[in-house]
């Protein structure tokens, strides 16, 4: 995995890219259907509800390892099957979502690379970000490798 920091003029931002051993469709689905991504996205089974559609709202209740919920909502700002999703999440007290970008690319038939973005207002906040979605990765990569992957 390579991780880019940037610092544009509107806020800072990082880039984790990854080479995963699954199709894209199979990448695909583990991102835009509701049981997959509960599964390995640490979601409170029951939770995850998606309109994957621009437009499109969706919320889950994540658990985190000691075993804490919080509830996550917002909407999708775009949609390429098979390619991109723009993922827009609700952050309390701001006007604007803060906006994940998840690029797919198909590699070698059997493979997807992906590019997972995000930009923050702070230093602290990509930091917090960034280790968010490393951890999502990190999920994702075990979850596509298990042979109960649907």
């Amino acid at each position: 995995m390579s991780t880019q920091q940037n610092i544009p003029a509107d806020g800072f931002t990082y880039t984790l890219t990854r080479t995963l051993d699954a199709p894209v469709g199979a990448v695909w689905r583990a991102w835009t259907e509701a049981g997959q991504y509960a599964r390995w996205a640490g979601a409170e089974p029951g939770s995850v509800e998606m309109d994957v559609r621009p437009g499109g709202a969706w919320k889950a209740t994540m658990v985190t390892p000691d075993g804490t919920s919080f509830p996550l909502t917002g909407s999708y700002l775009d949609v390429v099957t098979d390619r991109r999703l723009v993922v827009g999440m609700d952050v309390p007290g701001r006007p604007d979502p803060a906006v994940m970008t998840v690029e797919l690319d198909a590699r070698d038939g059997d493979r997807t690379d992906i590019v997972v973005r995000q930009t923050s207002p702070t230093a602290e906040e990509r930091d917090m970000s960034e280790q968010g979605s490393t951890m999502l990765l990190d999920s994702l990569t075990a979850f596509l490798a298990s042979p109960a992957t649907s």
